[in-house]
């Protein structure tokens, strides 16, 4: 089995990408997803968060509020690496478990749906292949202000938390594009699928998916020591 990197920007429409992919019968391993799993009450990353960044950054029911955590975190650089120290490592440790779970039911590959690959690059090295879900800058704009009834001010300030799409572009594997309609991106989406099927590599890089567990839990293993 061999891993892809699906990434993209924000609103620029990676998640509708994933859902065609796993259409297609490719099972897909969501960081996004994971992500909100590990913050939940009762998550080691909870209590790491309440301890960073104080009781202002929950609803009155006790959970995240993430409206509030992202005002703080895409306008200071600082308080967004200091996130990322501790969700990152519990959302890869998940994303192992999953992983492996599709290894064992023998799929030739899984797609990791990370939105940030490029920029951590801590993934990178596990992934054969990476496809970037590309959109122009002014219609990613206007979908994420749409989308999340953003200013157009804090809009900008999570795109450019991010690499801008066409350096991304610059350093996959594919792009797909997703500047038109649904059936355009399909029919895209359709086309990489089959690149991909085509792919033997799936008969050599087990030991890279080997190598990738006993990183992960070797790590896990000298946290809890």
């Amino acid at each position: 089995m061999f891993l892809v990197g699906l990434t993209g920007g924000i609103a620029s429409g990676k998640s509708t990408v994933a859902k065609e992919f796993q259409a297609l019968g490719c099972p897909c391993v969501d960081a996004d997803l994971i992500a909100r799993q590990v913050v939940e009450p009762g998550e080691p990353a909870y209590e790491k968060i309440k301890g960073t960044f104080g009781p202002t950054v929950f609803h009155e029911n006790g959970l995240l509020n993430r409206e509030k955590l992202g005002q703080i975190i895409f306008h200071d650089a600082s308080k967004r690496q200091q996130l990322n120290a501790i969700v990152h490592p519990a959302i890869k440790k998940r994303m192992l478990r999953e992983v492996l779970q599709y290894l064992l039911k023998g799929y030739q590959f899984v797609i990791c749906d990370i939105p940030l690959l490029f920029e951590t690059k801590q993934m990178l090295p596990f992934v054969s292949y990476t496809v970037v879900v590309y959109c122009d800058e002014d219609k990613q704009l206007s979908r994420l202000m749409q989308r999340n009834g953003l200013s157009e001010e804090d809009a900008q300030a999570r795109m450019k938390s991010q690499l801008p799409l066409s350096e991304k572009c610059l350093l996959c594997s594919y792009v797909i594009d997703n500047n038109g309609d649904l059936e355009g991106t399909k029919q895209h989406v359709k086309e990489v699928f089959k690149k991909m099927k085509s792919s033997r590599k799936h008969l050599v890089l087990r030991f890279g998916i080997l190598a990738f567990a006993v990183c992960m839990f070797g790590g896990l293993y000298f946290a809890l020591r």
